[in-house]
């Protein structure tokens, strides 16, 4: 009995002091934030060089290179790339096609807020890895160096916070299909951890502390299980130590196993 009294007295100093273990008894014991809970309604943009065919989706990329026959979708962009662009034409190259030229932060900011949304969620990177701010690791394929040559994902959290009406999140994939360094940890069954050290985690921490985004809602899960993407040590400090430790929420994709298991909400897909 006192050996029970002493582990329920340990959580509950763990979570009044705001300290979340790298474990997920401590991590699921994070109360909700109450403004998620009492949001209701967000928008979740995504936007990118795959915007410029503006065909299928934002996966586009990937669906071209794999060109199933039995997939409508994978036929639909080779036939369109048929069409209307030379045989040598390379994704890369719709990068300085996304230009931007129309794109005007404080607008966005009130069209979502007007709307009566009460959070938004942005695509800081989706699995093409084009980086919509110019990030420390992402040197020529980010949204600073080429395309709008700005830094999209600041404007609009400077846009959405002068606004003061809608709770500013961001969007990011834990991996990309085609970086060297993740097929090479796939190569070495994961037994590696270069792209996670190298490049996502470093990212994924600048994200935070330059911008920091009250939603952070992940993705890419299904690659790996969490032990590889490093979930348990991130999210303890995104709850202990992070500048919105108290304000974040996230959702439920770190690893596989962890979806509609962990996280402050679930997506039911």
């Amino acid at each position: 009995m006192l050996c029970l009294i002493s582990v329920v007295l340990l959580l509950v100093v763990s979570v009044c002091s705001g300290q979340f273990t790298p474990d997920w008894p401590s991590l699921d014991s994070r109360p909700l934030p109450t403004w998620y809970d009492e949001a209701k309604v967000g928008v979740f943009i995504h936007w990118g060089p795959y915007s410029v065919p503006g065909v299928a989706s934002e996966w586009f990329w990937y669906q071209w290179n794999r060109r199933d026959p039995a997939n409508p979708g994978d036929m639909e962009i080779v036939q369109y790339m048929e069409k209307f662009y030379p045989p040598d034409f390379k994704y890369q190259q719709f990068g300085p096609q996304f230009s931007a030229e129309f794109f005007n932060a404080t607008f966005w900011a009130e069209l979502v807020a007007d709307s009566g949304a009460k959070y938004f969620v942005f695509t800081s990177k989706h699995h093409d890895g084009f980086n919509n701010w110019p990030s420390k690791r992402n040197f020529g394929w980010n949204s600073r160096d080429i395309g709008p040559k700005r830094d999209v994902v600041g404007e609009l959290a400077e846009a959405f916070r002068a606004d003061d009406r809608v709770v500013f999140g961001l969007y990011h994939s834990l991996f990309e299909w085609y970086h060297p360094l993740y097929l090479e940890d796939k190569a070495n069954n994961k037994t590696t951890k270069y792209f996670v050290e190298q490049k996502m985690m470093p990212e994924l921490m600048e994200l935070i502390n330059k911008y920091k985004p009250e939603v952070l809602w992940s993705d890419g899960d299904w690659e790996a299980k969490p032990e590889y993407w490093d979930t348990l040590n991130f999210l303890s400090w995104l709850y202990s130590e992070s500048p919105v430790k108290d304000t974040i929420v996230t959702n439920d994709r770190w690893g596989s196993g962890v979806l509609c298991k962990h996280g402050d909400f679930f997506y039911m897909f």
